[in-house]
């Protein structure tokens, strides 16, 4: 009896369900302590609660350094100024836990 299409094992379908996290921006600069304060804390909390972190160095973003050279370090949550000079870690927490992943619209109630 020859083989037929059907004894043949069924390709394997891996779907993707990949969804962007939500992007948090550390603008800070070297060796000054609170930035590294709030470095840790970012480090920590990325454990606990999963978030793309960018850090950006304001002595080589001359734009960044205009805007927040006396407020470092600076943290934006899906591009909104979130918090300055310090990191209360469980408002962190639940503004980052209220917003949708990167790329999604919030859904706004009637």
């Amino acid at each position: 009896m020859p083989p037929s299409h059907l004894d043949a094992s069924p390709p394997l379908l891996l779907e993707s369900h990949w969804t962007p996290m939500i992007e948090v921006v550390l603008f800070t600069k070297p060796g000054f302590c609170l930035c590294d304060t709030v470095k840790a804390q970012l480090g920590r909390l990325r454990a606990r609660q999963p978030f793309e972190l960018r850090e950006v160095n304001i002595l080589e973003d001359p734009d960044a350094y205009a805007k927040f050279h006396e407020e470092i370090p600076v943290v934006f949550i899906g591009g909104r100024k979130a918090f300055k000079y310090h990191l209360d870690e469980k408002a962190f927490l639940r503004r980052l836990g209220s917003l949708p992943p990167q790329g999604e619209k919030a859904e706004h109630a009637s």
